[in-house]
């Protein structure tokens, strides 16, 4: 019997914390954080084919946003301040990601592997999904600091403004729309929700 560990090591997801740097109210794993990225990549790939008259395949997208950060089980969570600070840490860190991303798809069958290749290491052809899970991506931390200052916690501030400014200047309408249409809940309590259980 071969041995395939792949699922076994994506559970291990779990296990690694996000903004290791900052003062967190509450700790977030790039497990809970994979499925936010998933939902809301869904979303905006639906926003943009239903308002917008796009055509992207919301699903894949999804999919892809699942594994976005799956290499992170290899190589750690690295706090994006550092990831970005030099042009030389950018190409190593991404060589690094590349190389753990070629180590999670050896540890599945050989009649596996391709599909999965697609969602770990998307091709260059799929660009805009890759924006789509970009934008995702963001809207996950500014969600994530927005639950922040709603506990008190003024550390998330600084990089709420920043990821701001960088979904602005993403000029994505669906972008746009999201954070019009449902941003605004995330600030509110589940009684202000309206939600009847």
């Amino acid at each position: 019997m071969s041995e395939n560990h792949f699922f076994a090591i994506m559970s291990r997801m779990k296990y690694i914390n996000r903004w290791s740097l900052m003062n967190n109210t509450r700790t977030e794993n790039i497990s809970e954080h994979s499925l936010t990225v998933a939902m809301l990549a869904h979303a905006l790939a639906t926003i943009r084919n239903k308002k917008l008259g796009g055509n992207i395949d919301a699903e894949h997208a999804a999919a892809v946003a699942l594994f976005h950060d799956c290499t992170e089980i290899i190589t750690g969570d690295l706090p994006t301040p550092i990831k970005y600070s030099s042009k030389t840490l950018r190409n190593a860190y991404a060589d690094i990601e590349n190389e753990a991303a070629n180590q999670l798809l050896s540890t599945l069958p050989d009649y596996m592997r391709d599909e999965y290749r697609k969602l770990i290491i998307p091709s260059e052809n799929d660009v805009e999904i890759q924006k789509i899970v970009k934008a995702a991506d963001k809207l996950s931390a500014l969600i994530k600091c927005i639950e922040e200052e709603q506990m008190g916690n003024n550390e998330f501030h600084k990089a709420k403004e920043e990821i701001m400014k960088w979904l602005e200047n993403s000029n994505m309408k669906e972008v746009q729309i999201f954070i019009s249409d449902f941003l605004p809940s995330y600030s509110l309590s589940l009684d202000e929700q309206n939600i009847a259980l």
